[in-house]
This record gives C-alpha cells, sequence and structure tokens, in this order.
C-alpha cells in the first residue's frame, strides 16, 4: 500500500451495484444476472433480519449520512446454467443462440429445471440438494429445454423476491437488472412476467465500478451530494410484463 494514501470507499462488489443502479428507497431492488445471480433490495435506514431465508447485509453509507440497509438473495445457478447447455449437453455453439433455440417454441412444453449443480443458495441454503428436469416427453425438443434453462433462472429470481417482499412488507414496483445475461431479452420478458413488475437495464452497465466510483468520489470530496445528480440512472431497456 502506498503511504499516505487514502481509502475514500470500501464496499463489496453487490453493494456497489446497488448503489450505482441507484437503489436510494426502501423498496428498490436489483439484480446482476452472471454466473451466478445477486439479488439486493434497500430495506431503509434500519436493518431487516430476515425469516425467510435472505442475508440482512449494510447497503452503503455516505459521510454522515445513516447507513442503508439491504436483503440479499444469492443464486448460484444461472448462467452457469447456460453454459452446462453449451458445454456439457453441446445443443448450442454460444451462449447467445440459447435465446434463438428457445424461441423456436412457443412455452417450455411442460419442462422444468431444478439447477442444483451445488445445492441451492436463497431462499433454501440446502447445500445436499441436487439438479432435477422434469416433465419430458416425447413431445419435449431442445428448444422446449432451452426455455426451460432460461424459465429456471426467472422462477429463482421469483423465490428470491417473493421472500424479499415477505420479510420487508415492501412491494416491488420496479426491478433494476444489469450483467451478461440481460442481454437476452426472452429472459428479461419472462423475468418481468414471472414478477409482475417493469424489468430495466441502465445504460452504464458496469453498475459495480460506477457505484464504486461515486462513492470514492464522494469520499474525497470530488463531489459532495453524490445521490443529487451525479448519478443519473438511463435506461436502455424497459420490459413490460404481460397479462396472463
Amino acid at each position: 500500500m502506498v503511504p499516505d494514501l487514502p481509502i475514500a470507499a470500501a464496499l463489496g462488489d453487490q453493494q456497489a451495484a446497488l448503489f450505482g443502479q441507484t437503489c436510494f428507497s426502501a423498496g428498490d431492488a436489483k439484480c446482476t444476472y452472471g454466473t451466478g445471480s445477486f439479488l439486493l433490495m434497500d430495506t431503509g435506514d434500519e436493518p431487516v433480519r430476515s425469516t425467510h431465508g435472505l442475508l440482512t447485509t449494510v447497503g452503503f453509507k455516505i459521510g454522515t449520512e445513516p447507513a442503508r440497509y439491504a436483503l440479499e438473495g444469492p443464486i448460484a445457478v444461472t448462467g452457469s446454467l447456460v453454459q452446462w447447455f453449451r458445454d456439457s449437453l453441446g445443443l448450442i455453439n454460444t451462449a447467445a443462440e440459447i435465446e434463438t433455440l428457445a424461441r423456436t417454441v412457443d412455452d417450455n412444453g411442460g419442462c422444468y429445471i431444478i439447477p442444483a449443480f451445488s445445492g441451492l443458495f436463497a431462499p433454501h441454503w440446502h447445500s445436499e440438494a441436487r439438479g432435477i428436469i422434469v416433465g419430458l416427453t416425447s413431445y419435449i425438443t431442445k428448444g422446449h429445454l432451452a426455455r426451460a434453462v432460461l424459465e429456471a433462472t426467472g422462477w429463482q429470481t421469483r423465490e428470491v423476491v417473493d421472500a424479499m417482499n415477505a420479510d420487508s412488507d415492501l412491494t416491488l414496483n420496479t426491478f433494476k437488472v444489469d450483467g451478461g445475461m440481460t442481454s437476452d431479452h426472452l429472459l428479461m420478458q419472462f423475468v418481468a412476467d414471472v414478477l409482475g413488475v417493469p424489468v430495466t437495464r441502465p445504460m452504464v452497465a458496469e453498475t459495480v465500478s460506477l457505484g464504486a466510483r461515486v462513492v470514492e468520489g464522494s469520499g474525497v470530496c470530488v463531489w459532495s451530494a453524490c445521490r443529487c445528480g451525479v448519478v443519473e440512472r438511463v435506461c436502455d431497456m424497459l420490459v413490460v410484463c404481460r397479462s396472463s
């Protein structure tokens, strides 16, 4: 470490993303979709002790302002399920091809996947759980399997959001997303549908870096009102849930 170098900020990556996604009000929630996925919901300036299988964490604290707390729900297998579909089953050549394949059918044909490759994280925390595929018939094609792969991420998201709503007594109004899987529009539409709320993705995709930079800048007085104008969240994607 360089002598006399000030430490202006210290944030975990998902807490930085929470800030970068401008989740500044109780009930604001974001999810980073990658190999695994991480949901956080701002619960205000008092910690909420989860009784539904979530983690209670500090979201962020700026200067003398009260700390903001959050509920966190990690999902072990999301993007890595697409990788398994590509590398182990060999049904696609690139991860992006799964959306095209999934669009060859109208639904999952009654096929569902629970991707417990390394147990289940929130809200179950069953380390011994193992994955299953149910609903297989001679009707099922690789297109249906592709749908089931994508929908597994949507259903796992729904489980964590339901737990967050139950713990916090807050209602999710908008779901903010980032990460590599958000380029899959079919998946994002499914997430919007199962949650029943709009899904938005920011133009600045690197929300972890953005959040860390803004908090760090506040720490060294580059700007003083970091939540008032410095972070401007402009969406490049809005997905509205479809009526069932």
